[in-house]
Formats: C-alpha cells, sequence, structure tokens
C-alpha cells in the first residue's frame, strides 16, 4: 500500500518544522509519515548523506509520495538535486512539492511531457542553489559595510534573548519537556532545540547582539 512521506529539513532557528507539516496539512494532503532532518545545510550535504535522508531511501517504496515543502528541501545543489529527482521517479517514487504543487512523475511516457518535467527539475534546482548564491553575496555585503562602519559583523538576529536562552536552560536543569519550554517562552521546537544541543553557541549568539 502506498504512502505519503513528507520530508523537511530543517536548518535554522528560524525554520519550523510543525509549520510546514501543517502547511502540507492545510494545502489538503494526508501525511503517513514525517522524516526530517535537523541543523543540516542543503548547500554542503546531500540528501542521502544526511542520517534522515538516508533512511528515506530504505523506507521510499515504488508508488510513494515524497513530499516536501519546497525543492530546496532536498538541497541546494543544482546537480545534486537534480540527481536525486531523477533516481527517485526512477525507483517509482512521485516528488511533490507543497508550494504551488508541483508534481514529478517517472511513470510520464510522453516525450513532451518528459521535457517539460525535466525542465522544470532543471530550473528549480538551479533556482535553489541562485538562492543561495545571492544569500552568500548578501552576507558578505552586510560584513563589509559592518567593517566600513568599524564595527563587526554580528550575523542574523536570535529569535531569543538572553533572559529567554536563560529560562530554556532552566528549564531543560528541572527536566520540563520542550513542549512546556515553548508554551512558556513563546519560542519555536526547533529554536529550543538548538540551544539544547550548542547551549555555549547560543550565548555567544546572544553576547553579539546585545
Amino acid at each position: 500500500m502506498s504512502q505519503v512521506i513528507f520530508y523537511a529539513r530543517v536548518s535554522t532557528v528560524e525554520q519550523n518544522l510543525d509549520h510546514q507539516v501543517t502547511q502540507a496539512e492545510s494545502a489538503g494532503y494526508k501525511i503517513d509519515r514525517v522524516v526530517s532532518d535537523h541543523g543540516i545545510s542543503g548547500v554542503k550535504s546531500m540528501l542521502k548523506e544526511r542520517p534522515e535522508g538516508k533512511r528515506l531511501f530504505d523506507i521510499l517504496r515504488a508508488g510513494d509520495v515524497l513530499l516536501v515543502r519546497w525543492i530546496d528541501r532536498l538541497g541546494r545543489n543544482y546537480r545534486d538535486v537534480t540527481d536525486t529527482i531523477r533516481e527517485l521517479m526512477r525507483m517509482g517514487v512521485i516528488v511533490k512539492t507543497v508550494i504551488n504543487n508541483m508534481i514529478f512523475d517517472g511513470s510520464t511516457t510522453d516525450p513532451m511531457q518528459q521535457a517539460v518535467r525535466d525542465s522544470l527539475i532543471a530550473f528549480m534546482s538551479a533556482s535553489a542553489q541562485a538562492q543561495v548564491e545571492v544569500t552568500k553575496a548578501t552576507q558578505k555585503a552586510g560584513i563589509a559595510a559592518a567593517k566600513a562602519r568599524g564595527t563587526k559583523y554580528r550575523g542574523r538576529k536570535p529569535s531569543y534573548d538572553r533572559e529567554m536562552l536563560e529560562m530554556v536552560l532552566d528549564g531543560f536543569a528541572v527536566s520540563m519537556r520542550v513542549c512546556e519550554i515553548m508554551k512558556a517562552t513563546g519560542l519555536s521546537r526547533q529554536a529550543i532545540l538548538r540551544i539544547r544541543a550548542d547551549p555555549d553557541g547560543a550565548r555567544r549568539i546572544v553576547g553579539r547582539w546585545g
């Protein structure tokens, strides 16, 4: 029996797994299983190299639907993403996106439909990589501007301040559950998990922003 598997790559504090799943369900998808990788860069890792991404290829079967919010969740490198989607289609897996409801189905036999499908895969994969390059260029410009002002580039502003950070750490110290800490602080699950994984790094980030 075929199933719909939702895959999420949550790479930053601002991104939220629950939000991505809710968005998919609101679009009308009935999800049978959720698989997610956390704190993973789509630029530096192929889907098969990620802990849960690797497991996807063991789970998926012909006729299954792999649902992602957008193609960039599979990766941010043109060649990697196109190769990944083609391999999935060869396995008989249908790849769908929540945004714009794009469908990539390897069972298509009409040559014109194949050409349109392959062109879309190439375009969307190229767009994912281009977005990364634009972000890098923006960061470089920010660093250069900060240097010109005689200040230090502080990176992306965190979603929490020092007080909220300590509330999270205190919550874990007394064995509070993540959902309870979320309710107390208003932070996302991912932000809280990132703090728990690297409290010293979180303190450094907050310190840079005063």
